[in-house]
């Protein structure tokens, strides 16, 4: 049985973890459906404005990985119990994966790929978590994996977890788990929700954020 299943099952008294989740993300309140499409006009979804190409290394990704690029058609309420899930895949993959350039590891800028036993790099660790996410159960247009640059203004990629309240953001260098906003991240472009083989521009936050 699949981890979600046996941790909604486990804990299915807990339906007041949507408070949780809503104090996490630090919203004042919840809304009562969950928000895929990322172009509505709401602060706490990372906001697609256009497409995009793809980023650089990221054009095979879909035919390597189908599933990367996969749309179910459903969505699943998150809660408590599905927060504990996203935690521990979360902390595991921070814990137990080494990071390693593209360059140290197949001498090229970017290649875009599962973690191998030496190791990976920050989209390495975001298609792993996309991975071990979906396997748990979660629909993959909730898994968004985008490109950013960090607070030096480094490229750098995180996945993000779509939930009803806004999006959380999955990344290798903290195992805490935020919303974007909150990252202080400049976010350049995303997997399209509506779409997870396409890319769409963001230009949002970080530099971006106020203008």
């Amino acid at each position: 049985m699949l981890l979600l299943e046996q941790r909604r099952k486990d804990r299915s008294a807990r339906r007041l973890g949507m408070a949780a989740l809503a104090l996490l993300m630090g919203f004042a309140m919840a809304t009562p459906s969950l928000a895929i499409d990322a172009r509505r006009p709401n602060a706490a979804f990372v906001p697609i404005k256009g497409e995009s190409a793809p980023p650089d290394g990221a054009s095979h990704l879909c035919s390597t990985y189908d599933w990367a690029c996969a749309k179910a058609g459903r969505t699943i309420q998150i809660g408590e119990a599905e927060l504990e899930v996203i935690r521990a895949i979360n902390n595991r993959a921070n814990r137990s994966i080494r990071p390693i350039s593209d360059m140290d590891q197949y001498r090229i800028a970017e290649r875009w790929a599962l973690p191998t036993k030496r190791g990976g790099d920050c989209e390495d660790y975001a298609i792993y978590k996309k991975q071990e996410l979906i396997r748990a159960g979660f629909a993959p247009e909730q898994l968004l994996i985008a490109a950013v640059l960090d607070r030096n203004r480094q490229s750098h990629a995180v996945l993000v977890v779509r939930t009803e309240n806004g999006d959380l953001i999955l990344d290798n260098l903290t195992n805490r788990i935020v919303s974007w906003q909150k990252t202080g991240y400049t976010f350049l472009r995303m997997q399209d929700p509506r779409q997870p083989h396409r890319w769409g521009s963001v230009l949002a936050g970080g530099i971006f954020a106020g203008s």
